[in-house]
């Protein structure tokens, strides 16, 4: 589902032009695709960063020329501050289908004495723009040591394909590390005497 914004058209570029923005509490952003010419756009800082929490957000915007579906393909941040400092979106068409990476998530218990490993977390489907999946959930409630579980066994919302490698594993149970010895090994080189030696004796 598409997330209604409002953008405005940019015509000033580069560095000074985009700190402008952002202190203004707008985002720079680009929008191509379909055989089109880029579009330079603004778009609200706030209710953007919002969105785009969401992994493969497709926003509907409201733009002067006329209304553009967009899915984000690029979001770049201030490596210390995190602030959002420019998106490149994508233009797609309801209908259209996209290939999206979609993060994994686990969901249960395994057996007792073993731990699961997600393997991947994402894998790449091939989906309709307008309905991307924000995740895919793999159920692993009392799998045993041994389990593998590939993309091909995750399950699929309605209309979207695996567009990626079906006999990749994307989660594998094993036992669970022994616990550490609660005793402590002495250094090398440190001699522990025990009473009644003759480290004792010679004391």
């Amino acid at each position: 589902m598409a997330d209604k914004i409002t953008a405005e058209a940019r015509t000033n570029f580069g560095k000074g032009a985009a700190r402008k923005l952002r202190a203004a509490g707008r985002i720079p952003a680009v929008v191509y695709g379909h055989g089109t010419d880029p579009v330079h756009i603004s778009l609200p800082a706030h209710e953007t960063a919002l969105i785009i929490r969401r992994a493969n957000a497709v926003l509907d915007l409201t733009l002067e020329g006329g209304p553009l579906m967009a899915l984000v393909k690029d979001v770049q941040k201030d490596p210390v501050r995190q602030i959002i400092e420019h998106l490149d979106l994508i233009i797609v068409r309801a209908g259209e289908k996209v290939e999206v990476e979609v993060p994994v998530v686990l969901e249960g218990d395994v057996f007792p004495g073993t731990v699961a490993t997600l393997d991947s977390q994402t894998l790449l489907l091939k989906v309709s723009a307008t309905a991307i999946p924000e995740r895919l959930v793999v159920d692993v409630e009392g799998a045993q040591d041994g389990t593998q579980i590939t993309a091909a066994d995750v399950t699929l919302p309605e209309g979207a394909e695996l567009a990626g490698d079906p006999e990749a594993l994307v989660v594998g149970v094993a036992l669970a590390p022994a616990e550490e010895s609660l005793e402590a090994e002495a250094p090398e080189g440190d001699v522990v005497p025990e009473e009644g030696t003759d480290a004792d004796a010679e004391s």
